[in-house]
């Protein structure tokens, strides 16, 4: 293979290391290997239809080809979307640096240090401007919180109304109209009555037991919401409020008027708008409600030397451990947003975000009067950033259109004619000059403008925000560029990311994100439009998605690609709802059983009771694979009420399982939809696909197999695919036509996560077919090879028919626990001291370890890797033997601190150079956790998720 090529970069082994690993595992080729592994039924017989793949440099040209396609207008839409700036020292530092950008979900502690504290700072700075006692780390965007906040309400419904079956939800008609749509489509399944109507006719009567409303609303219009608050509390009703967080600055917070729930965006700190997303939702509450908080939490606790420390509170509520009885098919947050979102709150801390809020303000305000002055009405009274023109009968709409087309900017048209501005951080001088041009050549006036930013304006004082904020001291700490860098890249010196060593987590494929495809993230031509702007400014997108939907379907065999959901949970969320929407089309409304092995990962259920599916766990054989005789009577046994099955291939216990046809033909048979799980699609790419195998819907996770980046713990996307018969129902969307006709919006923005689409589009359009075929191989290779070198030690928990396993492997530790007391925790603890993350920790079986190298990983480093398990195993043997002590050990007490190795005080019996240097090579690039073994009982006996809290002040004085 050319050394020209991409892909010669993006697999890790060289040619002659592949050939040395085949010969190490006893296979002489790459298709011998693949014959004993892949089943043969399954294999494509031609090659993929895609392009040879480009060079690094003949990529750059396309997309750059495709950047200029796109135009950028001065946008005053809103509608949940602003222009904002990045400051240079989060773009450069955050977005674009791999320490931030390349790391996993912070689910081990100790080695996540930095990204926890930016997740704390994002909580921390929420609750203050919210006004409410708990958030949480971040969802997945505006909308999709909204519904989180409605099924959240639900599960707080007393149990005499849910005896007496209180199911109706009052949702303001001034909401976005994305977030009706949303709310549309989770209510459905849940069986929840959605009454959208104005605030004004709410009636707060038996059958209610949640409202939502907007603030500022839709229009732009200020409301106070006390009266309706206290009325809904009156009859035991929740009140949810969708809040510019922004606006909060200089406005009233919702907590100090008694909401109950606070959500929102925070696309406006610092976030570009990258047509739509990725963007971090916050959600905030009660403190009472903070075990009913949907997603993730971080709170403080402390190590085992007494140090604070940081972590993933009440975790129980993952979706892996509560499963069916989950409440929430949260999968990611996102996290790389919500980082860049706290670190704009810490830039400019209370009174800089008081300052770009009142000048919002200001410019609107001014804007108001102009245009009134040229003969114009503003219908809002009470506004923020806002304003609502109705025309004169002598100036038409379209004239205001191709007026403000020409001078290059968009607003918002409302359906009965008026126009909409938002004033939006980025707005100068010049823009507010142009806006008033475009409304007084319409009216045929004539207008001058002062060069100066209007200053002098306020909300009405019974709106107007009088309490402090941000008072913390990380938000009025950092305030000089230099200060600030220091502050980012001392917390990205925390973790473990890419850029220190492998992270070999199982099911979750840490490939390389490549730097030629991260590039155009940080491009104005891309990162700097609107979702709702017409699609003729944005040719170079809609280009883009066309070609990587098409490739998108070639891969999975599929006929159609929806690139909406923002997440792999929202893409299971989604192709559940499409072969709903198919079997009702047909008739077979009772089709609501979904059958799901005890294998899956617990996305799989939780998605589908928020479907409002029936769950039947399969059982699983002996060697792990889905047990046929138990399938078989499943499906045969609820056949009249069989909606599906969901699968994921290879199993979730890391196997090619030879029954799968025969598992998608039983299903069919019996009147099912299969849906499969991408999760494992890196086994898969070239070699086979979903629709071969017998699949309808698939979703693909985007963050694992295509290369972008996991950031800390999102942002993920999760397309699906479907297959000709189902094309009709994939989710369209209530503003832009997305080019689907189907279900109601899964997302706020048309095509989900936009802006980081093309990570994936650079991927397969440099990798080519060849390559990802070539990457799939090298992915199977890598795990057989790890496998080989350490089943005699470990054991391999699960193999195929002839002993290989797929692209990732299950490690048996149970039997070293029996025998020395040495748990899988210890071990991966352990890791920590030889600069690794830990694999996946006992899932999909507990006692184990799941690994997967990805074909990112060279064989130097595999090997350094398999070594460091194996002087664990020599650690652990120590222990079962009695050479060391049970309890006084190093893997008892890894991870440990460079504060603990250089105490004067040394009380263990084992060598501090052991602790610290346990091989020669760790010497070379040592990695010193921050923080000792984390508490995490601590911590949720003890609460806290605020930094600086007088609660924390109280824990550690």
């Amino acid at each position: 293979m050319s050394q020209d090529r991409f892909v010669t970069r993006h697999i890790g082994p060289r040619n002659h290391e592949i050939a040395e690993m085949l010969e190490a595992i006893g296979v002489s080729s790459m298709e011998e290997l693949l014959e004993q592994t892949v089943p043969s039924n399954i294999r494509l017989k031609q090659p993929l239809k895609l392009n040879e793949g480009l060079s690094e440099r003949k990529y750059f040209r396309r997309i750059l080809e495709l950047a200029s396609k796109n135009k950028v207008f001065n946008t005053y839409i809103g509608m949940g979307y602003y222009d904002t700036i990045t400051p240079a020292v989060i773009l450069r530092n955050v977005l674009e640096s791999p320490a931030w950008y390349t790391s996993y979900t912070p689910y081990q502690a100790e080695i996540s240090q930095g990204r926890l504290e930016a997740l704390l700072n994002f909580q921390t700075m929420v609750s203050s401007l919210t006004g409410m006692k708990i958030a949480n780390a971040s969802l997945l965007d505006e909308s999709t919180a909204a519904a989180e906040a409605m099924v959240m309400m639900a599960n707080l419904r007393s149990r005499q109304m849910v005896k007496a079956n209180v199911n109706t939800v009052l949702v303001d008609e001034k909401m976005w109209p994305q977030t009706h749509d949303v709310l549309r489509t989770r209510a459905l399944p849940l069986g929840f009555e959605l009454k959208i109507q104005p605030k004004d006719s709410f009636e707060f009567d038996e059958t209610v037991f949640g409202v939502i409303v907007q603030y500022p609303d839709s229009n732009g219009e200020i409301t106070d919401y006390a009266e309706l608050v206290e009325k809904a509390h009156e009859k035991e009703i929740k009140v949810a409020v969708a809040a510019d967080l922004l606006s909060l600055a200089i406005l009233t917070p919702p907590g100090e008027w008694g909401a109950d729930i606070v959500f929102g965006s925070t696309q406006r700190f610092g976030v570009p708008m990258g047509y739509g997303g990725p963007h971090a939702a916050f959600f905030a509450a009660r403190e009472e409600y903070k075990r009913h908080l949907p997603g993730r939490i971080i709170g403080i606790t402390k190590d085992i030397h007494g140090k604070r420390a940081l972590r993933m509170a009440l975790q129980t509520r993952e979706q892996h451990i509560k499963r069916e009885k989950a409440t929430s098919n949260i999968c990611t947050a996102q996290a790389l947003l919500a980082i860049m979102a706290g670190f704009f709150g810490v830039y400019h801390g209370p009174e800089g975000v008081v300052a770009i809020a009142q000048r919002i303000h200001n410019i609107a305000a001014f804007l108001s009067l102009e245009i009134e002055k040229l003969g114009y009405k503003q219908l809002n009274t009470n506004f923020f950033d806002t304003i609502r023109i109705e025309l004169p009968k002598h100036v038409k709409r379209e004239d205001i259109e191709w007026l403000s087309l020409d001078l290059e900017m968009n607003f918002r048209y409302f359906e009965n004619g008026n126009v909409g501005i938002s004033i939006d951080e980025t707005t100068n001088p010049q823009d507010i000059a142009w806006i008033i041009e475009v409304f007084a050549k319409a009216a045929n006036k004539k207008f001058q403008v002062a060069m100066e930013y209007p200053k002098g304006f306020a909300v009405d004082a019974k709106f107007a925000r009088t309490s402090e904020f941000m008072t913390e001291e990380v938000f009025n700490k950092y305030r000089s560029e230099t200060e600030m860098l220091r502050y980012i890249n001392r917390l990205a010196h925390k973790d473990i990311s890419l850029t220190q060593s492998m992270i070999s987590l199982g099911s979750c494929t840490m490939k390389l994100n490549a730097a030629t495809e991260m590039l155009p993230l940080s491009w104005i031509e891309f990162n700097g439009l609107h979702p709702f702007i017409p699609k003729n400014q944005a040719r170079g997108y809609q280009e883009m998605m066309e070609e990587l939907r098409r490739d998108l379907a070639e891969i999975t065999g599929m006929a159609d690609v929806s690139l909406m959901p923002n997440s792999g949970a929202a893409g299971e969320y989604a192709g559940l709802m499409v072969i709903q929407e198919y079997h009702r089309s047909r008739g077979d409304d009772q089709r609501d059983v979904v059958l799901i092995p005890a294998s899956a990962h617990g996305t799989n259920p939780a998605s589908a009771v928020m479907a409002g599916m029936k769950v039947v766990v399969v059982a699983c054989d002996e060697r792990g694979n889905v047990d046929m005789a138990d399938l078989r009577a499943k499906a045969e046994l609820h056949r009249d009420r069989l909606s599906s099955f969901m699968v994921t291939y290879p199993s979730t216990h890391g196997v090619f399982e030879a029954s799968i046809i025969e598992m998608c033909e039983v299903i069919h048979d019996n009147g099912g939809q299969v849906y499969m799980d991408g999760a494992n699609m890196n086994a898969q790419v070239g070699l086979t696909n979903p629709r071969m195998i017998g699949a309808d819907v698939c979703h693909l996770n985007l963050h694992k197999t295509f290369a972008i980046p996991h950031g800390g713990g999102g942002p993920g996307v999760g397309p699906i695919g479907v297959a000709s018969h189902l094309v009709d129902f994939l989710p369209s969307h209530p503003v832009i036509n997305n080019g689907h006709i189907g279900i109601t919006a899964v997302s706020g923005a048309p095509w989900g996560s936009a802006s980081v689409l093309p990570i994936t589009y650079g991927y397969i359009k440099m990798m080519g077919a060849e390559g990802l075929t070539e990457a799939t191989k090298v992915a199977i290779l890598n795990a057989n090879y790890i496998a080989g070198a350490l089943k005699d030690n470990y054991g391999v928990l699960y193999t195929g028919e002839n002993g290989r396993v797929a692209h990732e492997l299950i490690l048996e530790c149970r039997h070293l626990k029996a025998s020395s007391g040495i748990t899988e925790e210890d071990i991966a603890k352990r890791l920590m001291d030889y600069g690794f993350h830990a694999p996946t920790l006992s899932f999909p079986v507990h006692g184990t370890l799941m690994i997967e190298p990805t074909e990112s990983e060279s064989k130097a480093e595999l090997d350094r890797f398999i070594s460091a398990l194996s002087s664990i195993f020599e650690e652990v043997k120590e222990v079962e033997t009695g050479v060391v002590d049970k309890e006084d050990n190093v893997l008892k007490n890894a991870p440990h601190t460079a504060e603990s190795i250089c105490a004067n005080e040394w009380t263990h019996a084992y060598q501090r150079e052991k602790a610290a240097y346990p091989l020669e090579w760790v010497r070379e690039n040592k990695y010193w956790v921050p923080v000792g073994r984390v508490d995490n009982a601590w911590g949720d006996r003890n609460l806290i998720c605020t930094c600086g809290s007088p609660e924390e002040y109280e824990a550690f004085k």
